[in-house]
């Protein structure tokens, strides 16, 4: 009576049936993201844990489908959505395929059971500075655009003659390639020994960007998906003499901790980050400034990975910097992101698995190249 447990994730599913022997009168899962697979073991093995009430905890409860946020709401209320298959035929297709008004009526059915807050609500985080958000344009340089065409030309032609998972495979291959090229040639290419200099419309943006934040004495978040290409950054960083460091999933935990620390203290002022293992669990308001060098194909993750720096004990202006590659498939991301954004409510973006289910034309049209380079 009185007392609390608390534990992880991974220790609850080692110890679940000692847990499960006893009757909790609340069950709580913080950064509930983690079981939105309903048929990981974590998520099994949390349902096995009674409880006379359950409350799931999140800042992103739909990261790729609905299916995300039927996985939550059937742990925390069993029946209340169904089966899943029923669930996914009833409202999730059409909300996802932009319905606002299936939209509407999942989030009539799930209001009474969710509370939602945002930073921006009244009340909620008043102490916080504004944050500016702003999509750079870049264009292609020559490289990238011949880079670019010739891959979709290549890969379209290899899709048109292919089905079922051979198909969606080429499709997946085919999104990352371009978003590589859009980032640098190198990165694409995996040159051992690239010659950076030149040959990236982004990275002569963020060349810009730097001069102006360094000469204000600012910090700034540089987020990238690509592992890869953080290091073409950090090395083309090092070489302009800018002072960096760079955060990873294989980055040790203490080694994190340092960095943070530095990074706090204004050590090095440009810190480049995978977008993955470090989109959460980080305090990093020095920075004024947030780059995300390549788009994530969820408004959410990016969010996430922002409010690594607007966050409470934020005290100056946080500008957020995305960077897209005009008249390539970013641009065409970036407008589908922006359209969705009005079915938060109940619906986010669905990623690229269902882009692999897109129709050859759709496909083409899609990913073609259009105008804006150079």
């Amino acid at each position: 009576d009185g007392e609390f447990v608390l534990t992880t994730y991974g220790t609850m599913r080692l110890d679940s049936a000692k847990l499960a022997d006893i009757r909790w009168g609340m069950v709580v899962a913080d950064e509930a993201q983690h079981v939105k697979n309903p048929y990981s073991a974590t998520a099994k093995q949390l349902r096995t844990i009674g409880a006379r009430a359950r409350v799931a905890l999140t800042g992103t409860p739909v990261e790729n489908n609905l299916s995300e946020l039927w996985a939550i709401l059937d742990w925390t209320t069993p029946g209340l959505l169904g089966r899943l298959g029923t669930f996914r035929t009833r409202y999730a297709r059409t909300a996802e395929g932009g319905d606002p008004a299936a939209a509407e009526r999942l989030a009539s059915l799930v209001r009474p059971f969710l509370l939602r807050r945002r930073k921006s609500d009244p009340g909620i985080a008043p102490e916080l500075p504004p944050k500016t958000e702003t999509d750079r344009t870049v264009s292609l340089t020559a490289e990238q655009t011949g880079l670019y065409e010739a891959v979709v030309r290549e890969t379209l032609t290899a899709i048109s003659d292919a089905d079922g998972f051979a198909r969606r495979g080429l499709v997946v291959k085919l999104l990352t390639a371009l978003k590589q090229i859009c980032n640098h040639p190198a990165q694409y290419l995996k040159e051992q020994e690239p010659r950076i200099e030149n040959r990236s419309g982004k990275v002569e943006l963020l060349d810009e960007l730097l001069d102006t934040i360094l000469a204000e004495d600012a910090s700034v978040l540089v987020f990238t998906q690509y592992v890869q290409m953080a290091r073409l950054l950090e090395q083309h960083l090092a070489a302009r003499g800018i002072r960096t460091q760079f955060l990873h999933g294989g980055t040790p935990v203490a080694e994190r901790e340092a960095m943070v620390n530095r990074f706090q203290s204004g050590e090095a002022p440009v810190f480049l980050l995978s977008l993955k293992a470090a989109g959460t669990g980080l305090n990093l308001t020095r920075a004024g400034h947030v780059v995300h060098f390549d788009r994530w194909w969820n408004p959410a993750v990016e969010a996430q990975a922002t409010d690594r720096a607007y966050r409470i004990g934020q005290t100056q202006p946080v500008q957020v910097h995305r960077l897209v590659a005009e008249g390539t498939i970013e641009d065409r991301i970036a407008d589908m992101l922006a359209r969705k954004q009005g079915l938060a409510d109940a619906v986010l973006n669905s990623g690229e698995t269902a882009l692999t289910e897109l129709t050859d034309a759709e496909l083409a049209d899609l990913v073609t190249l259009r105008g804006g380079t150079r």
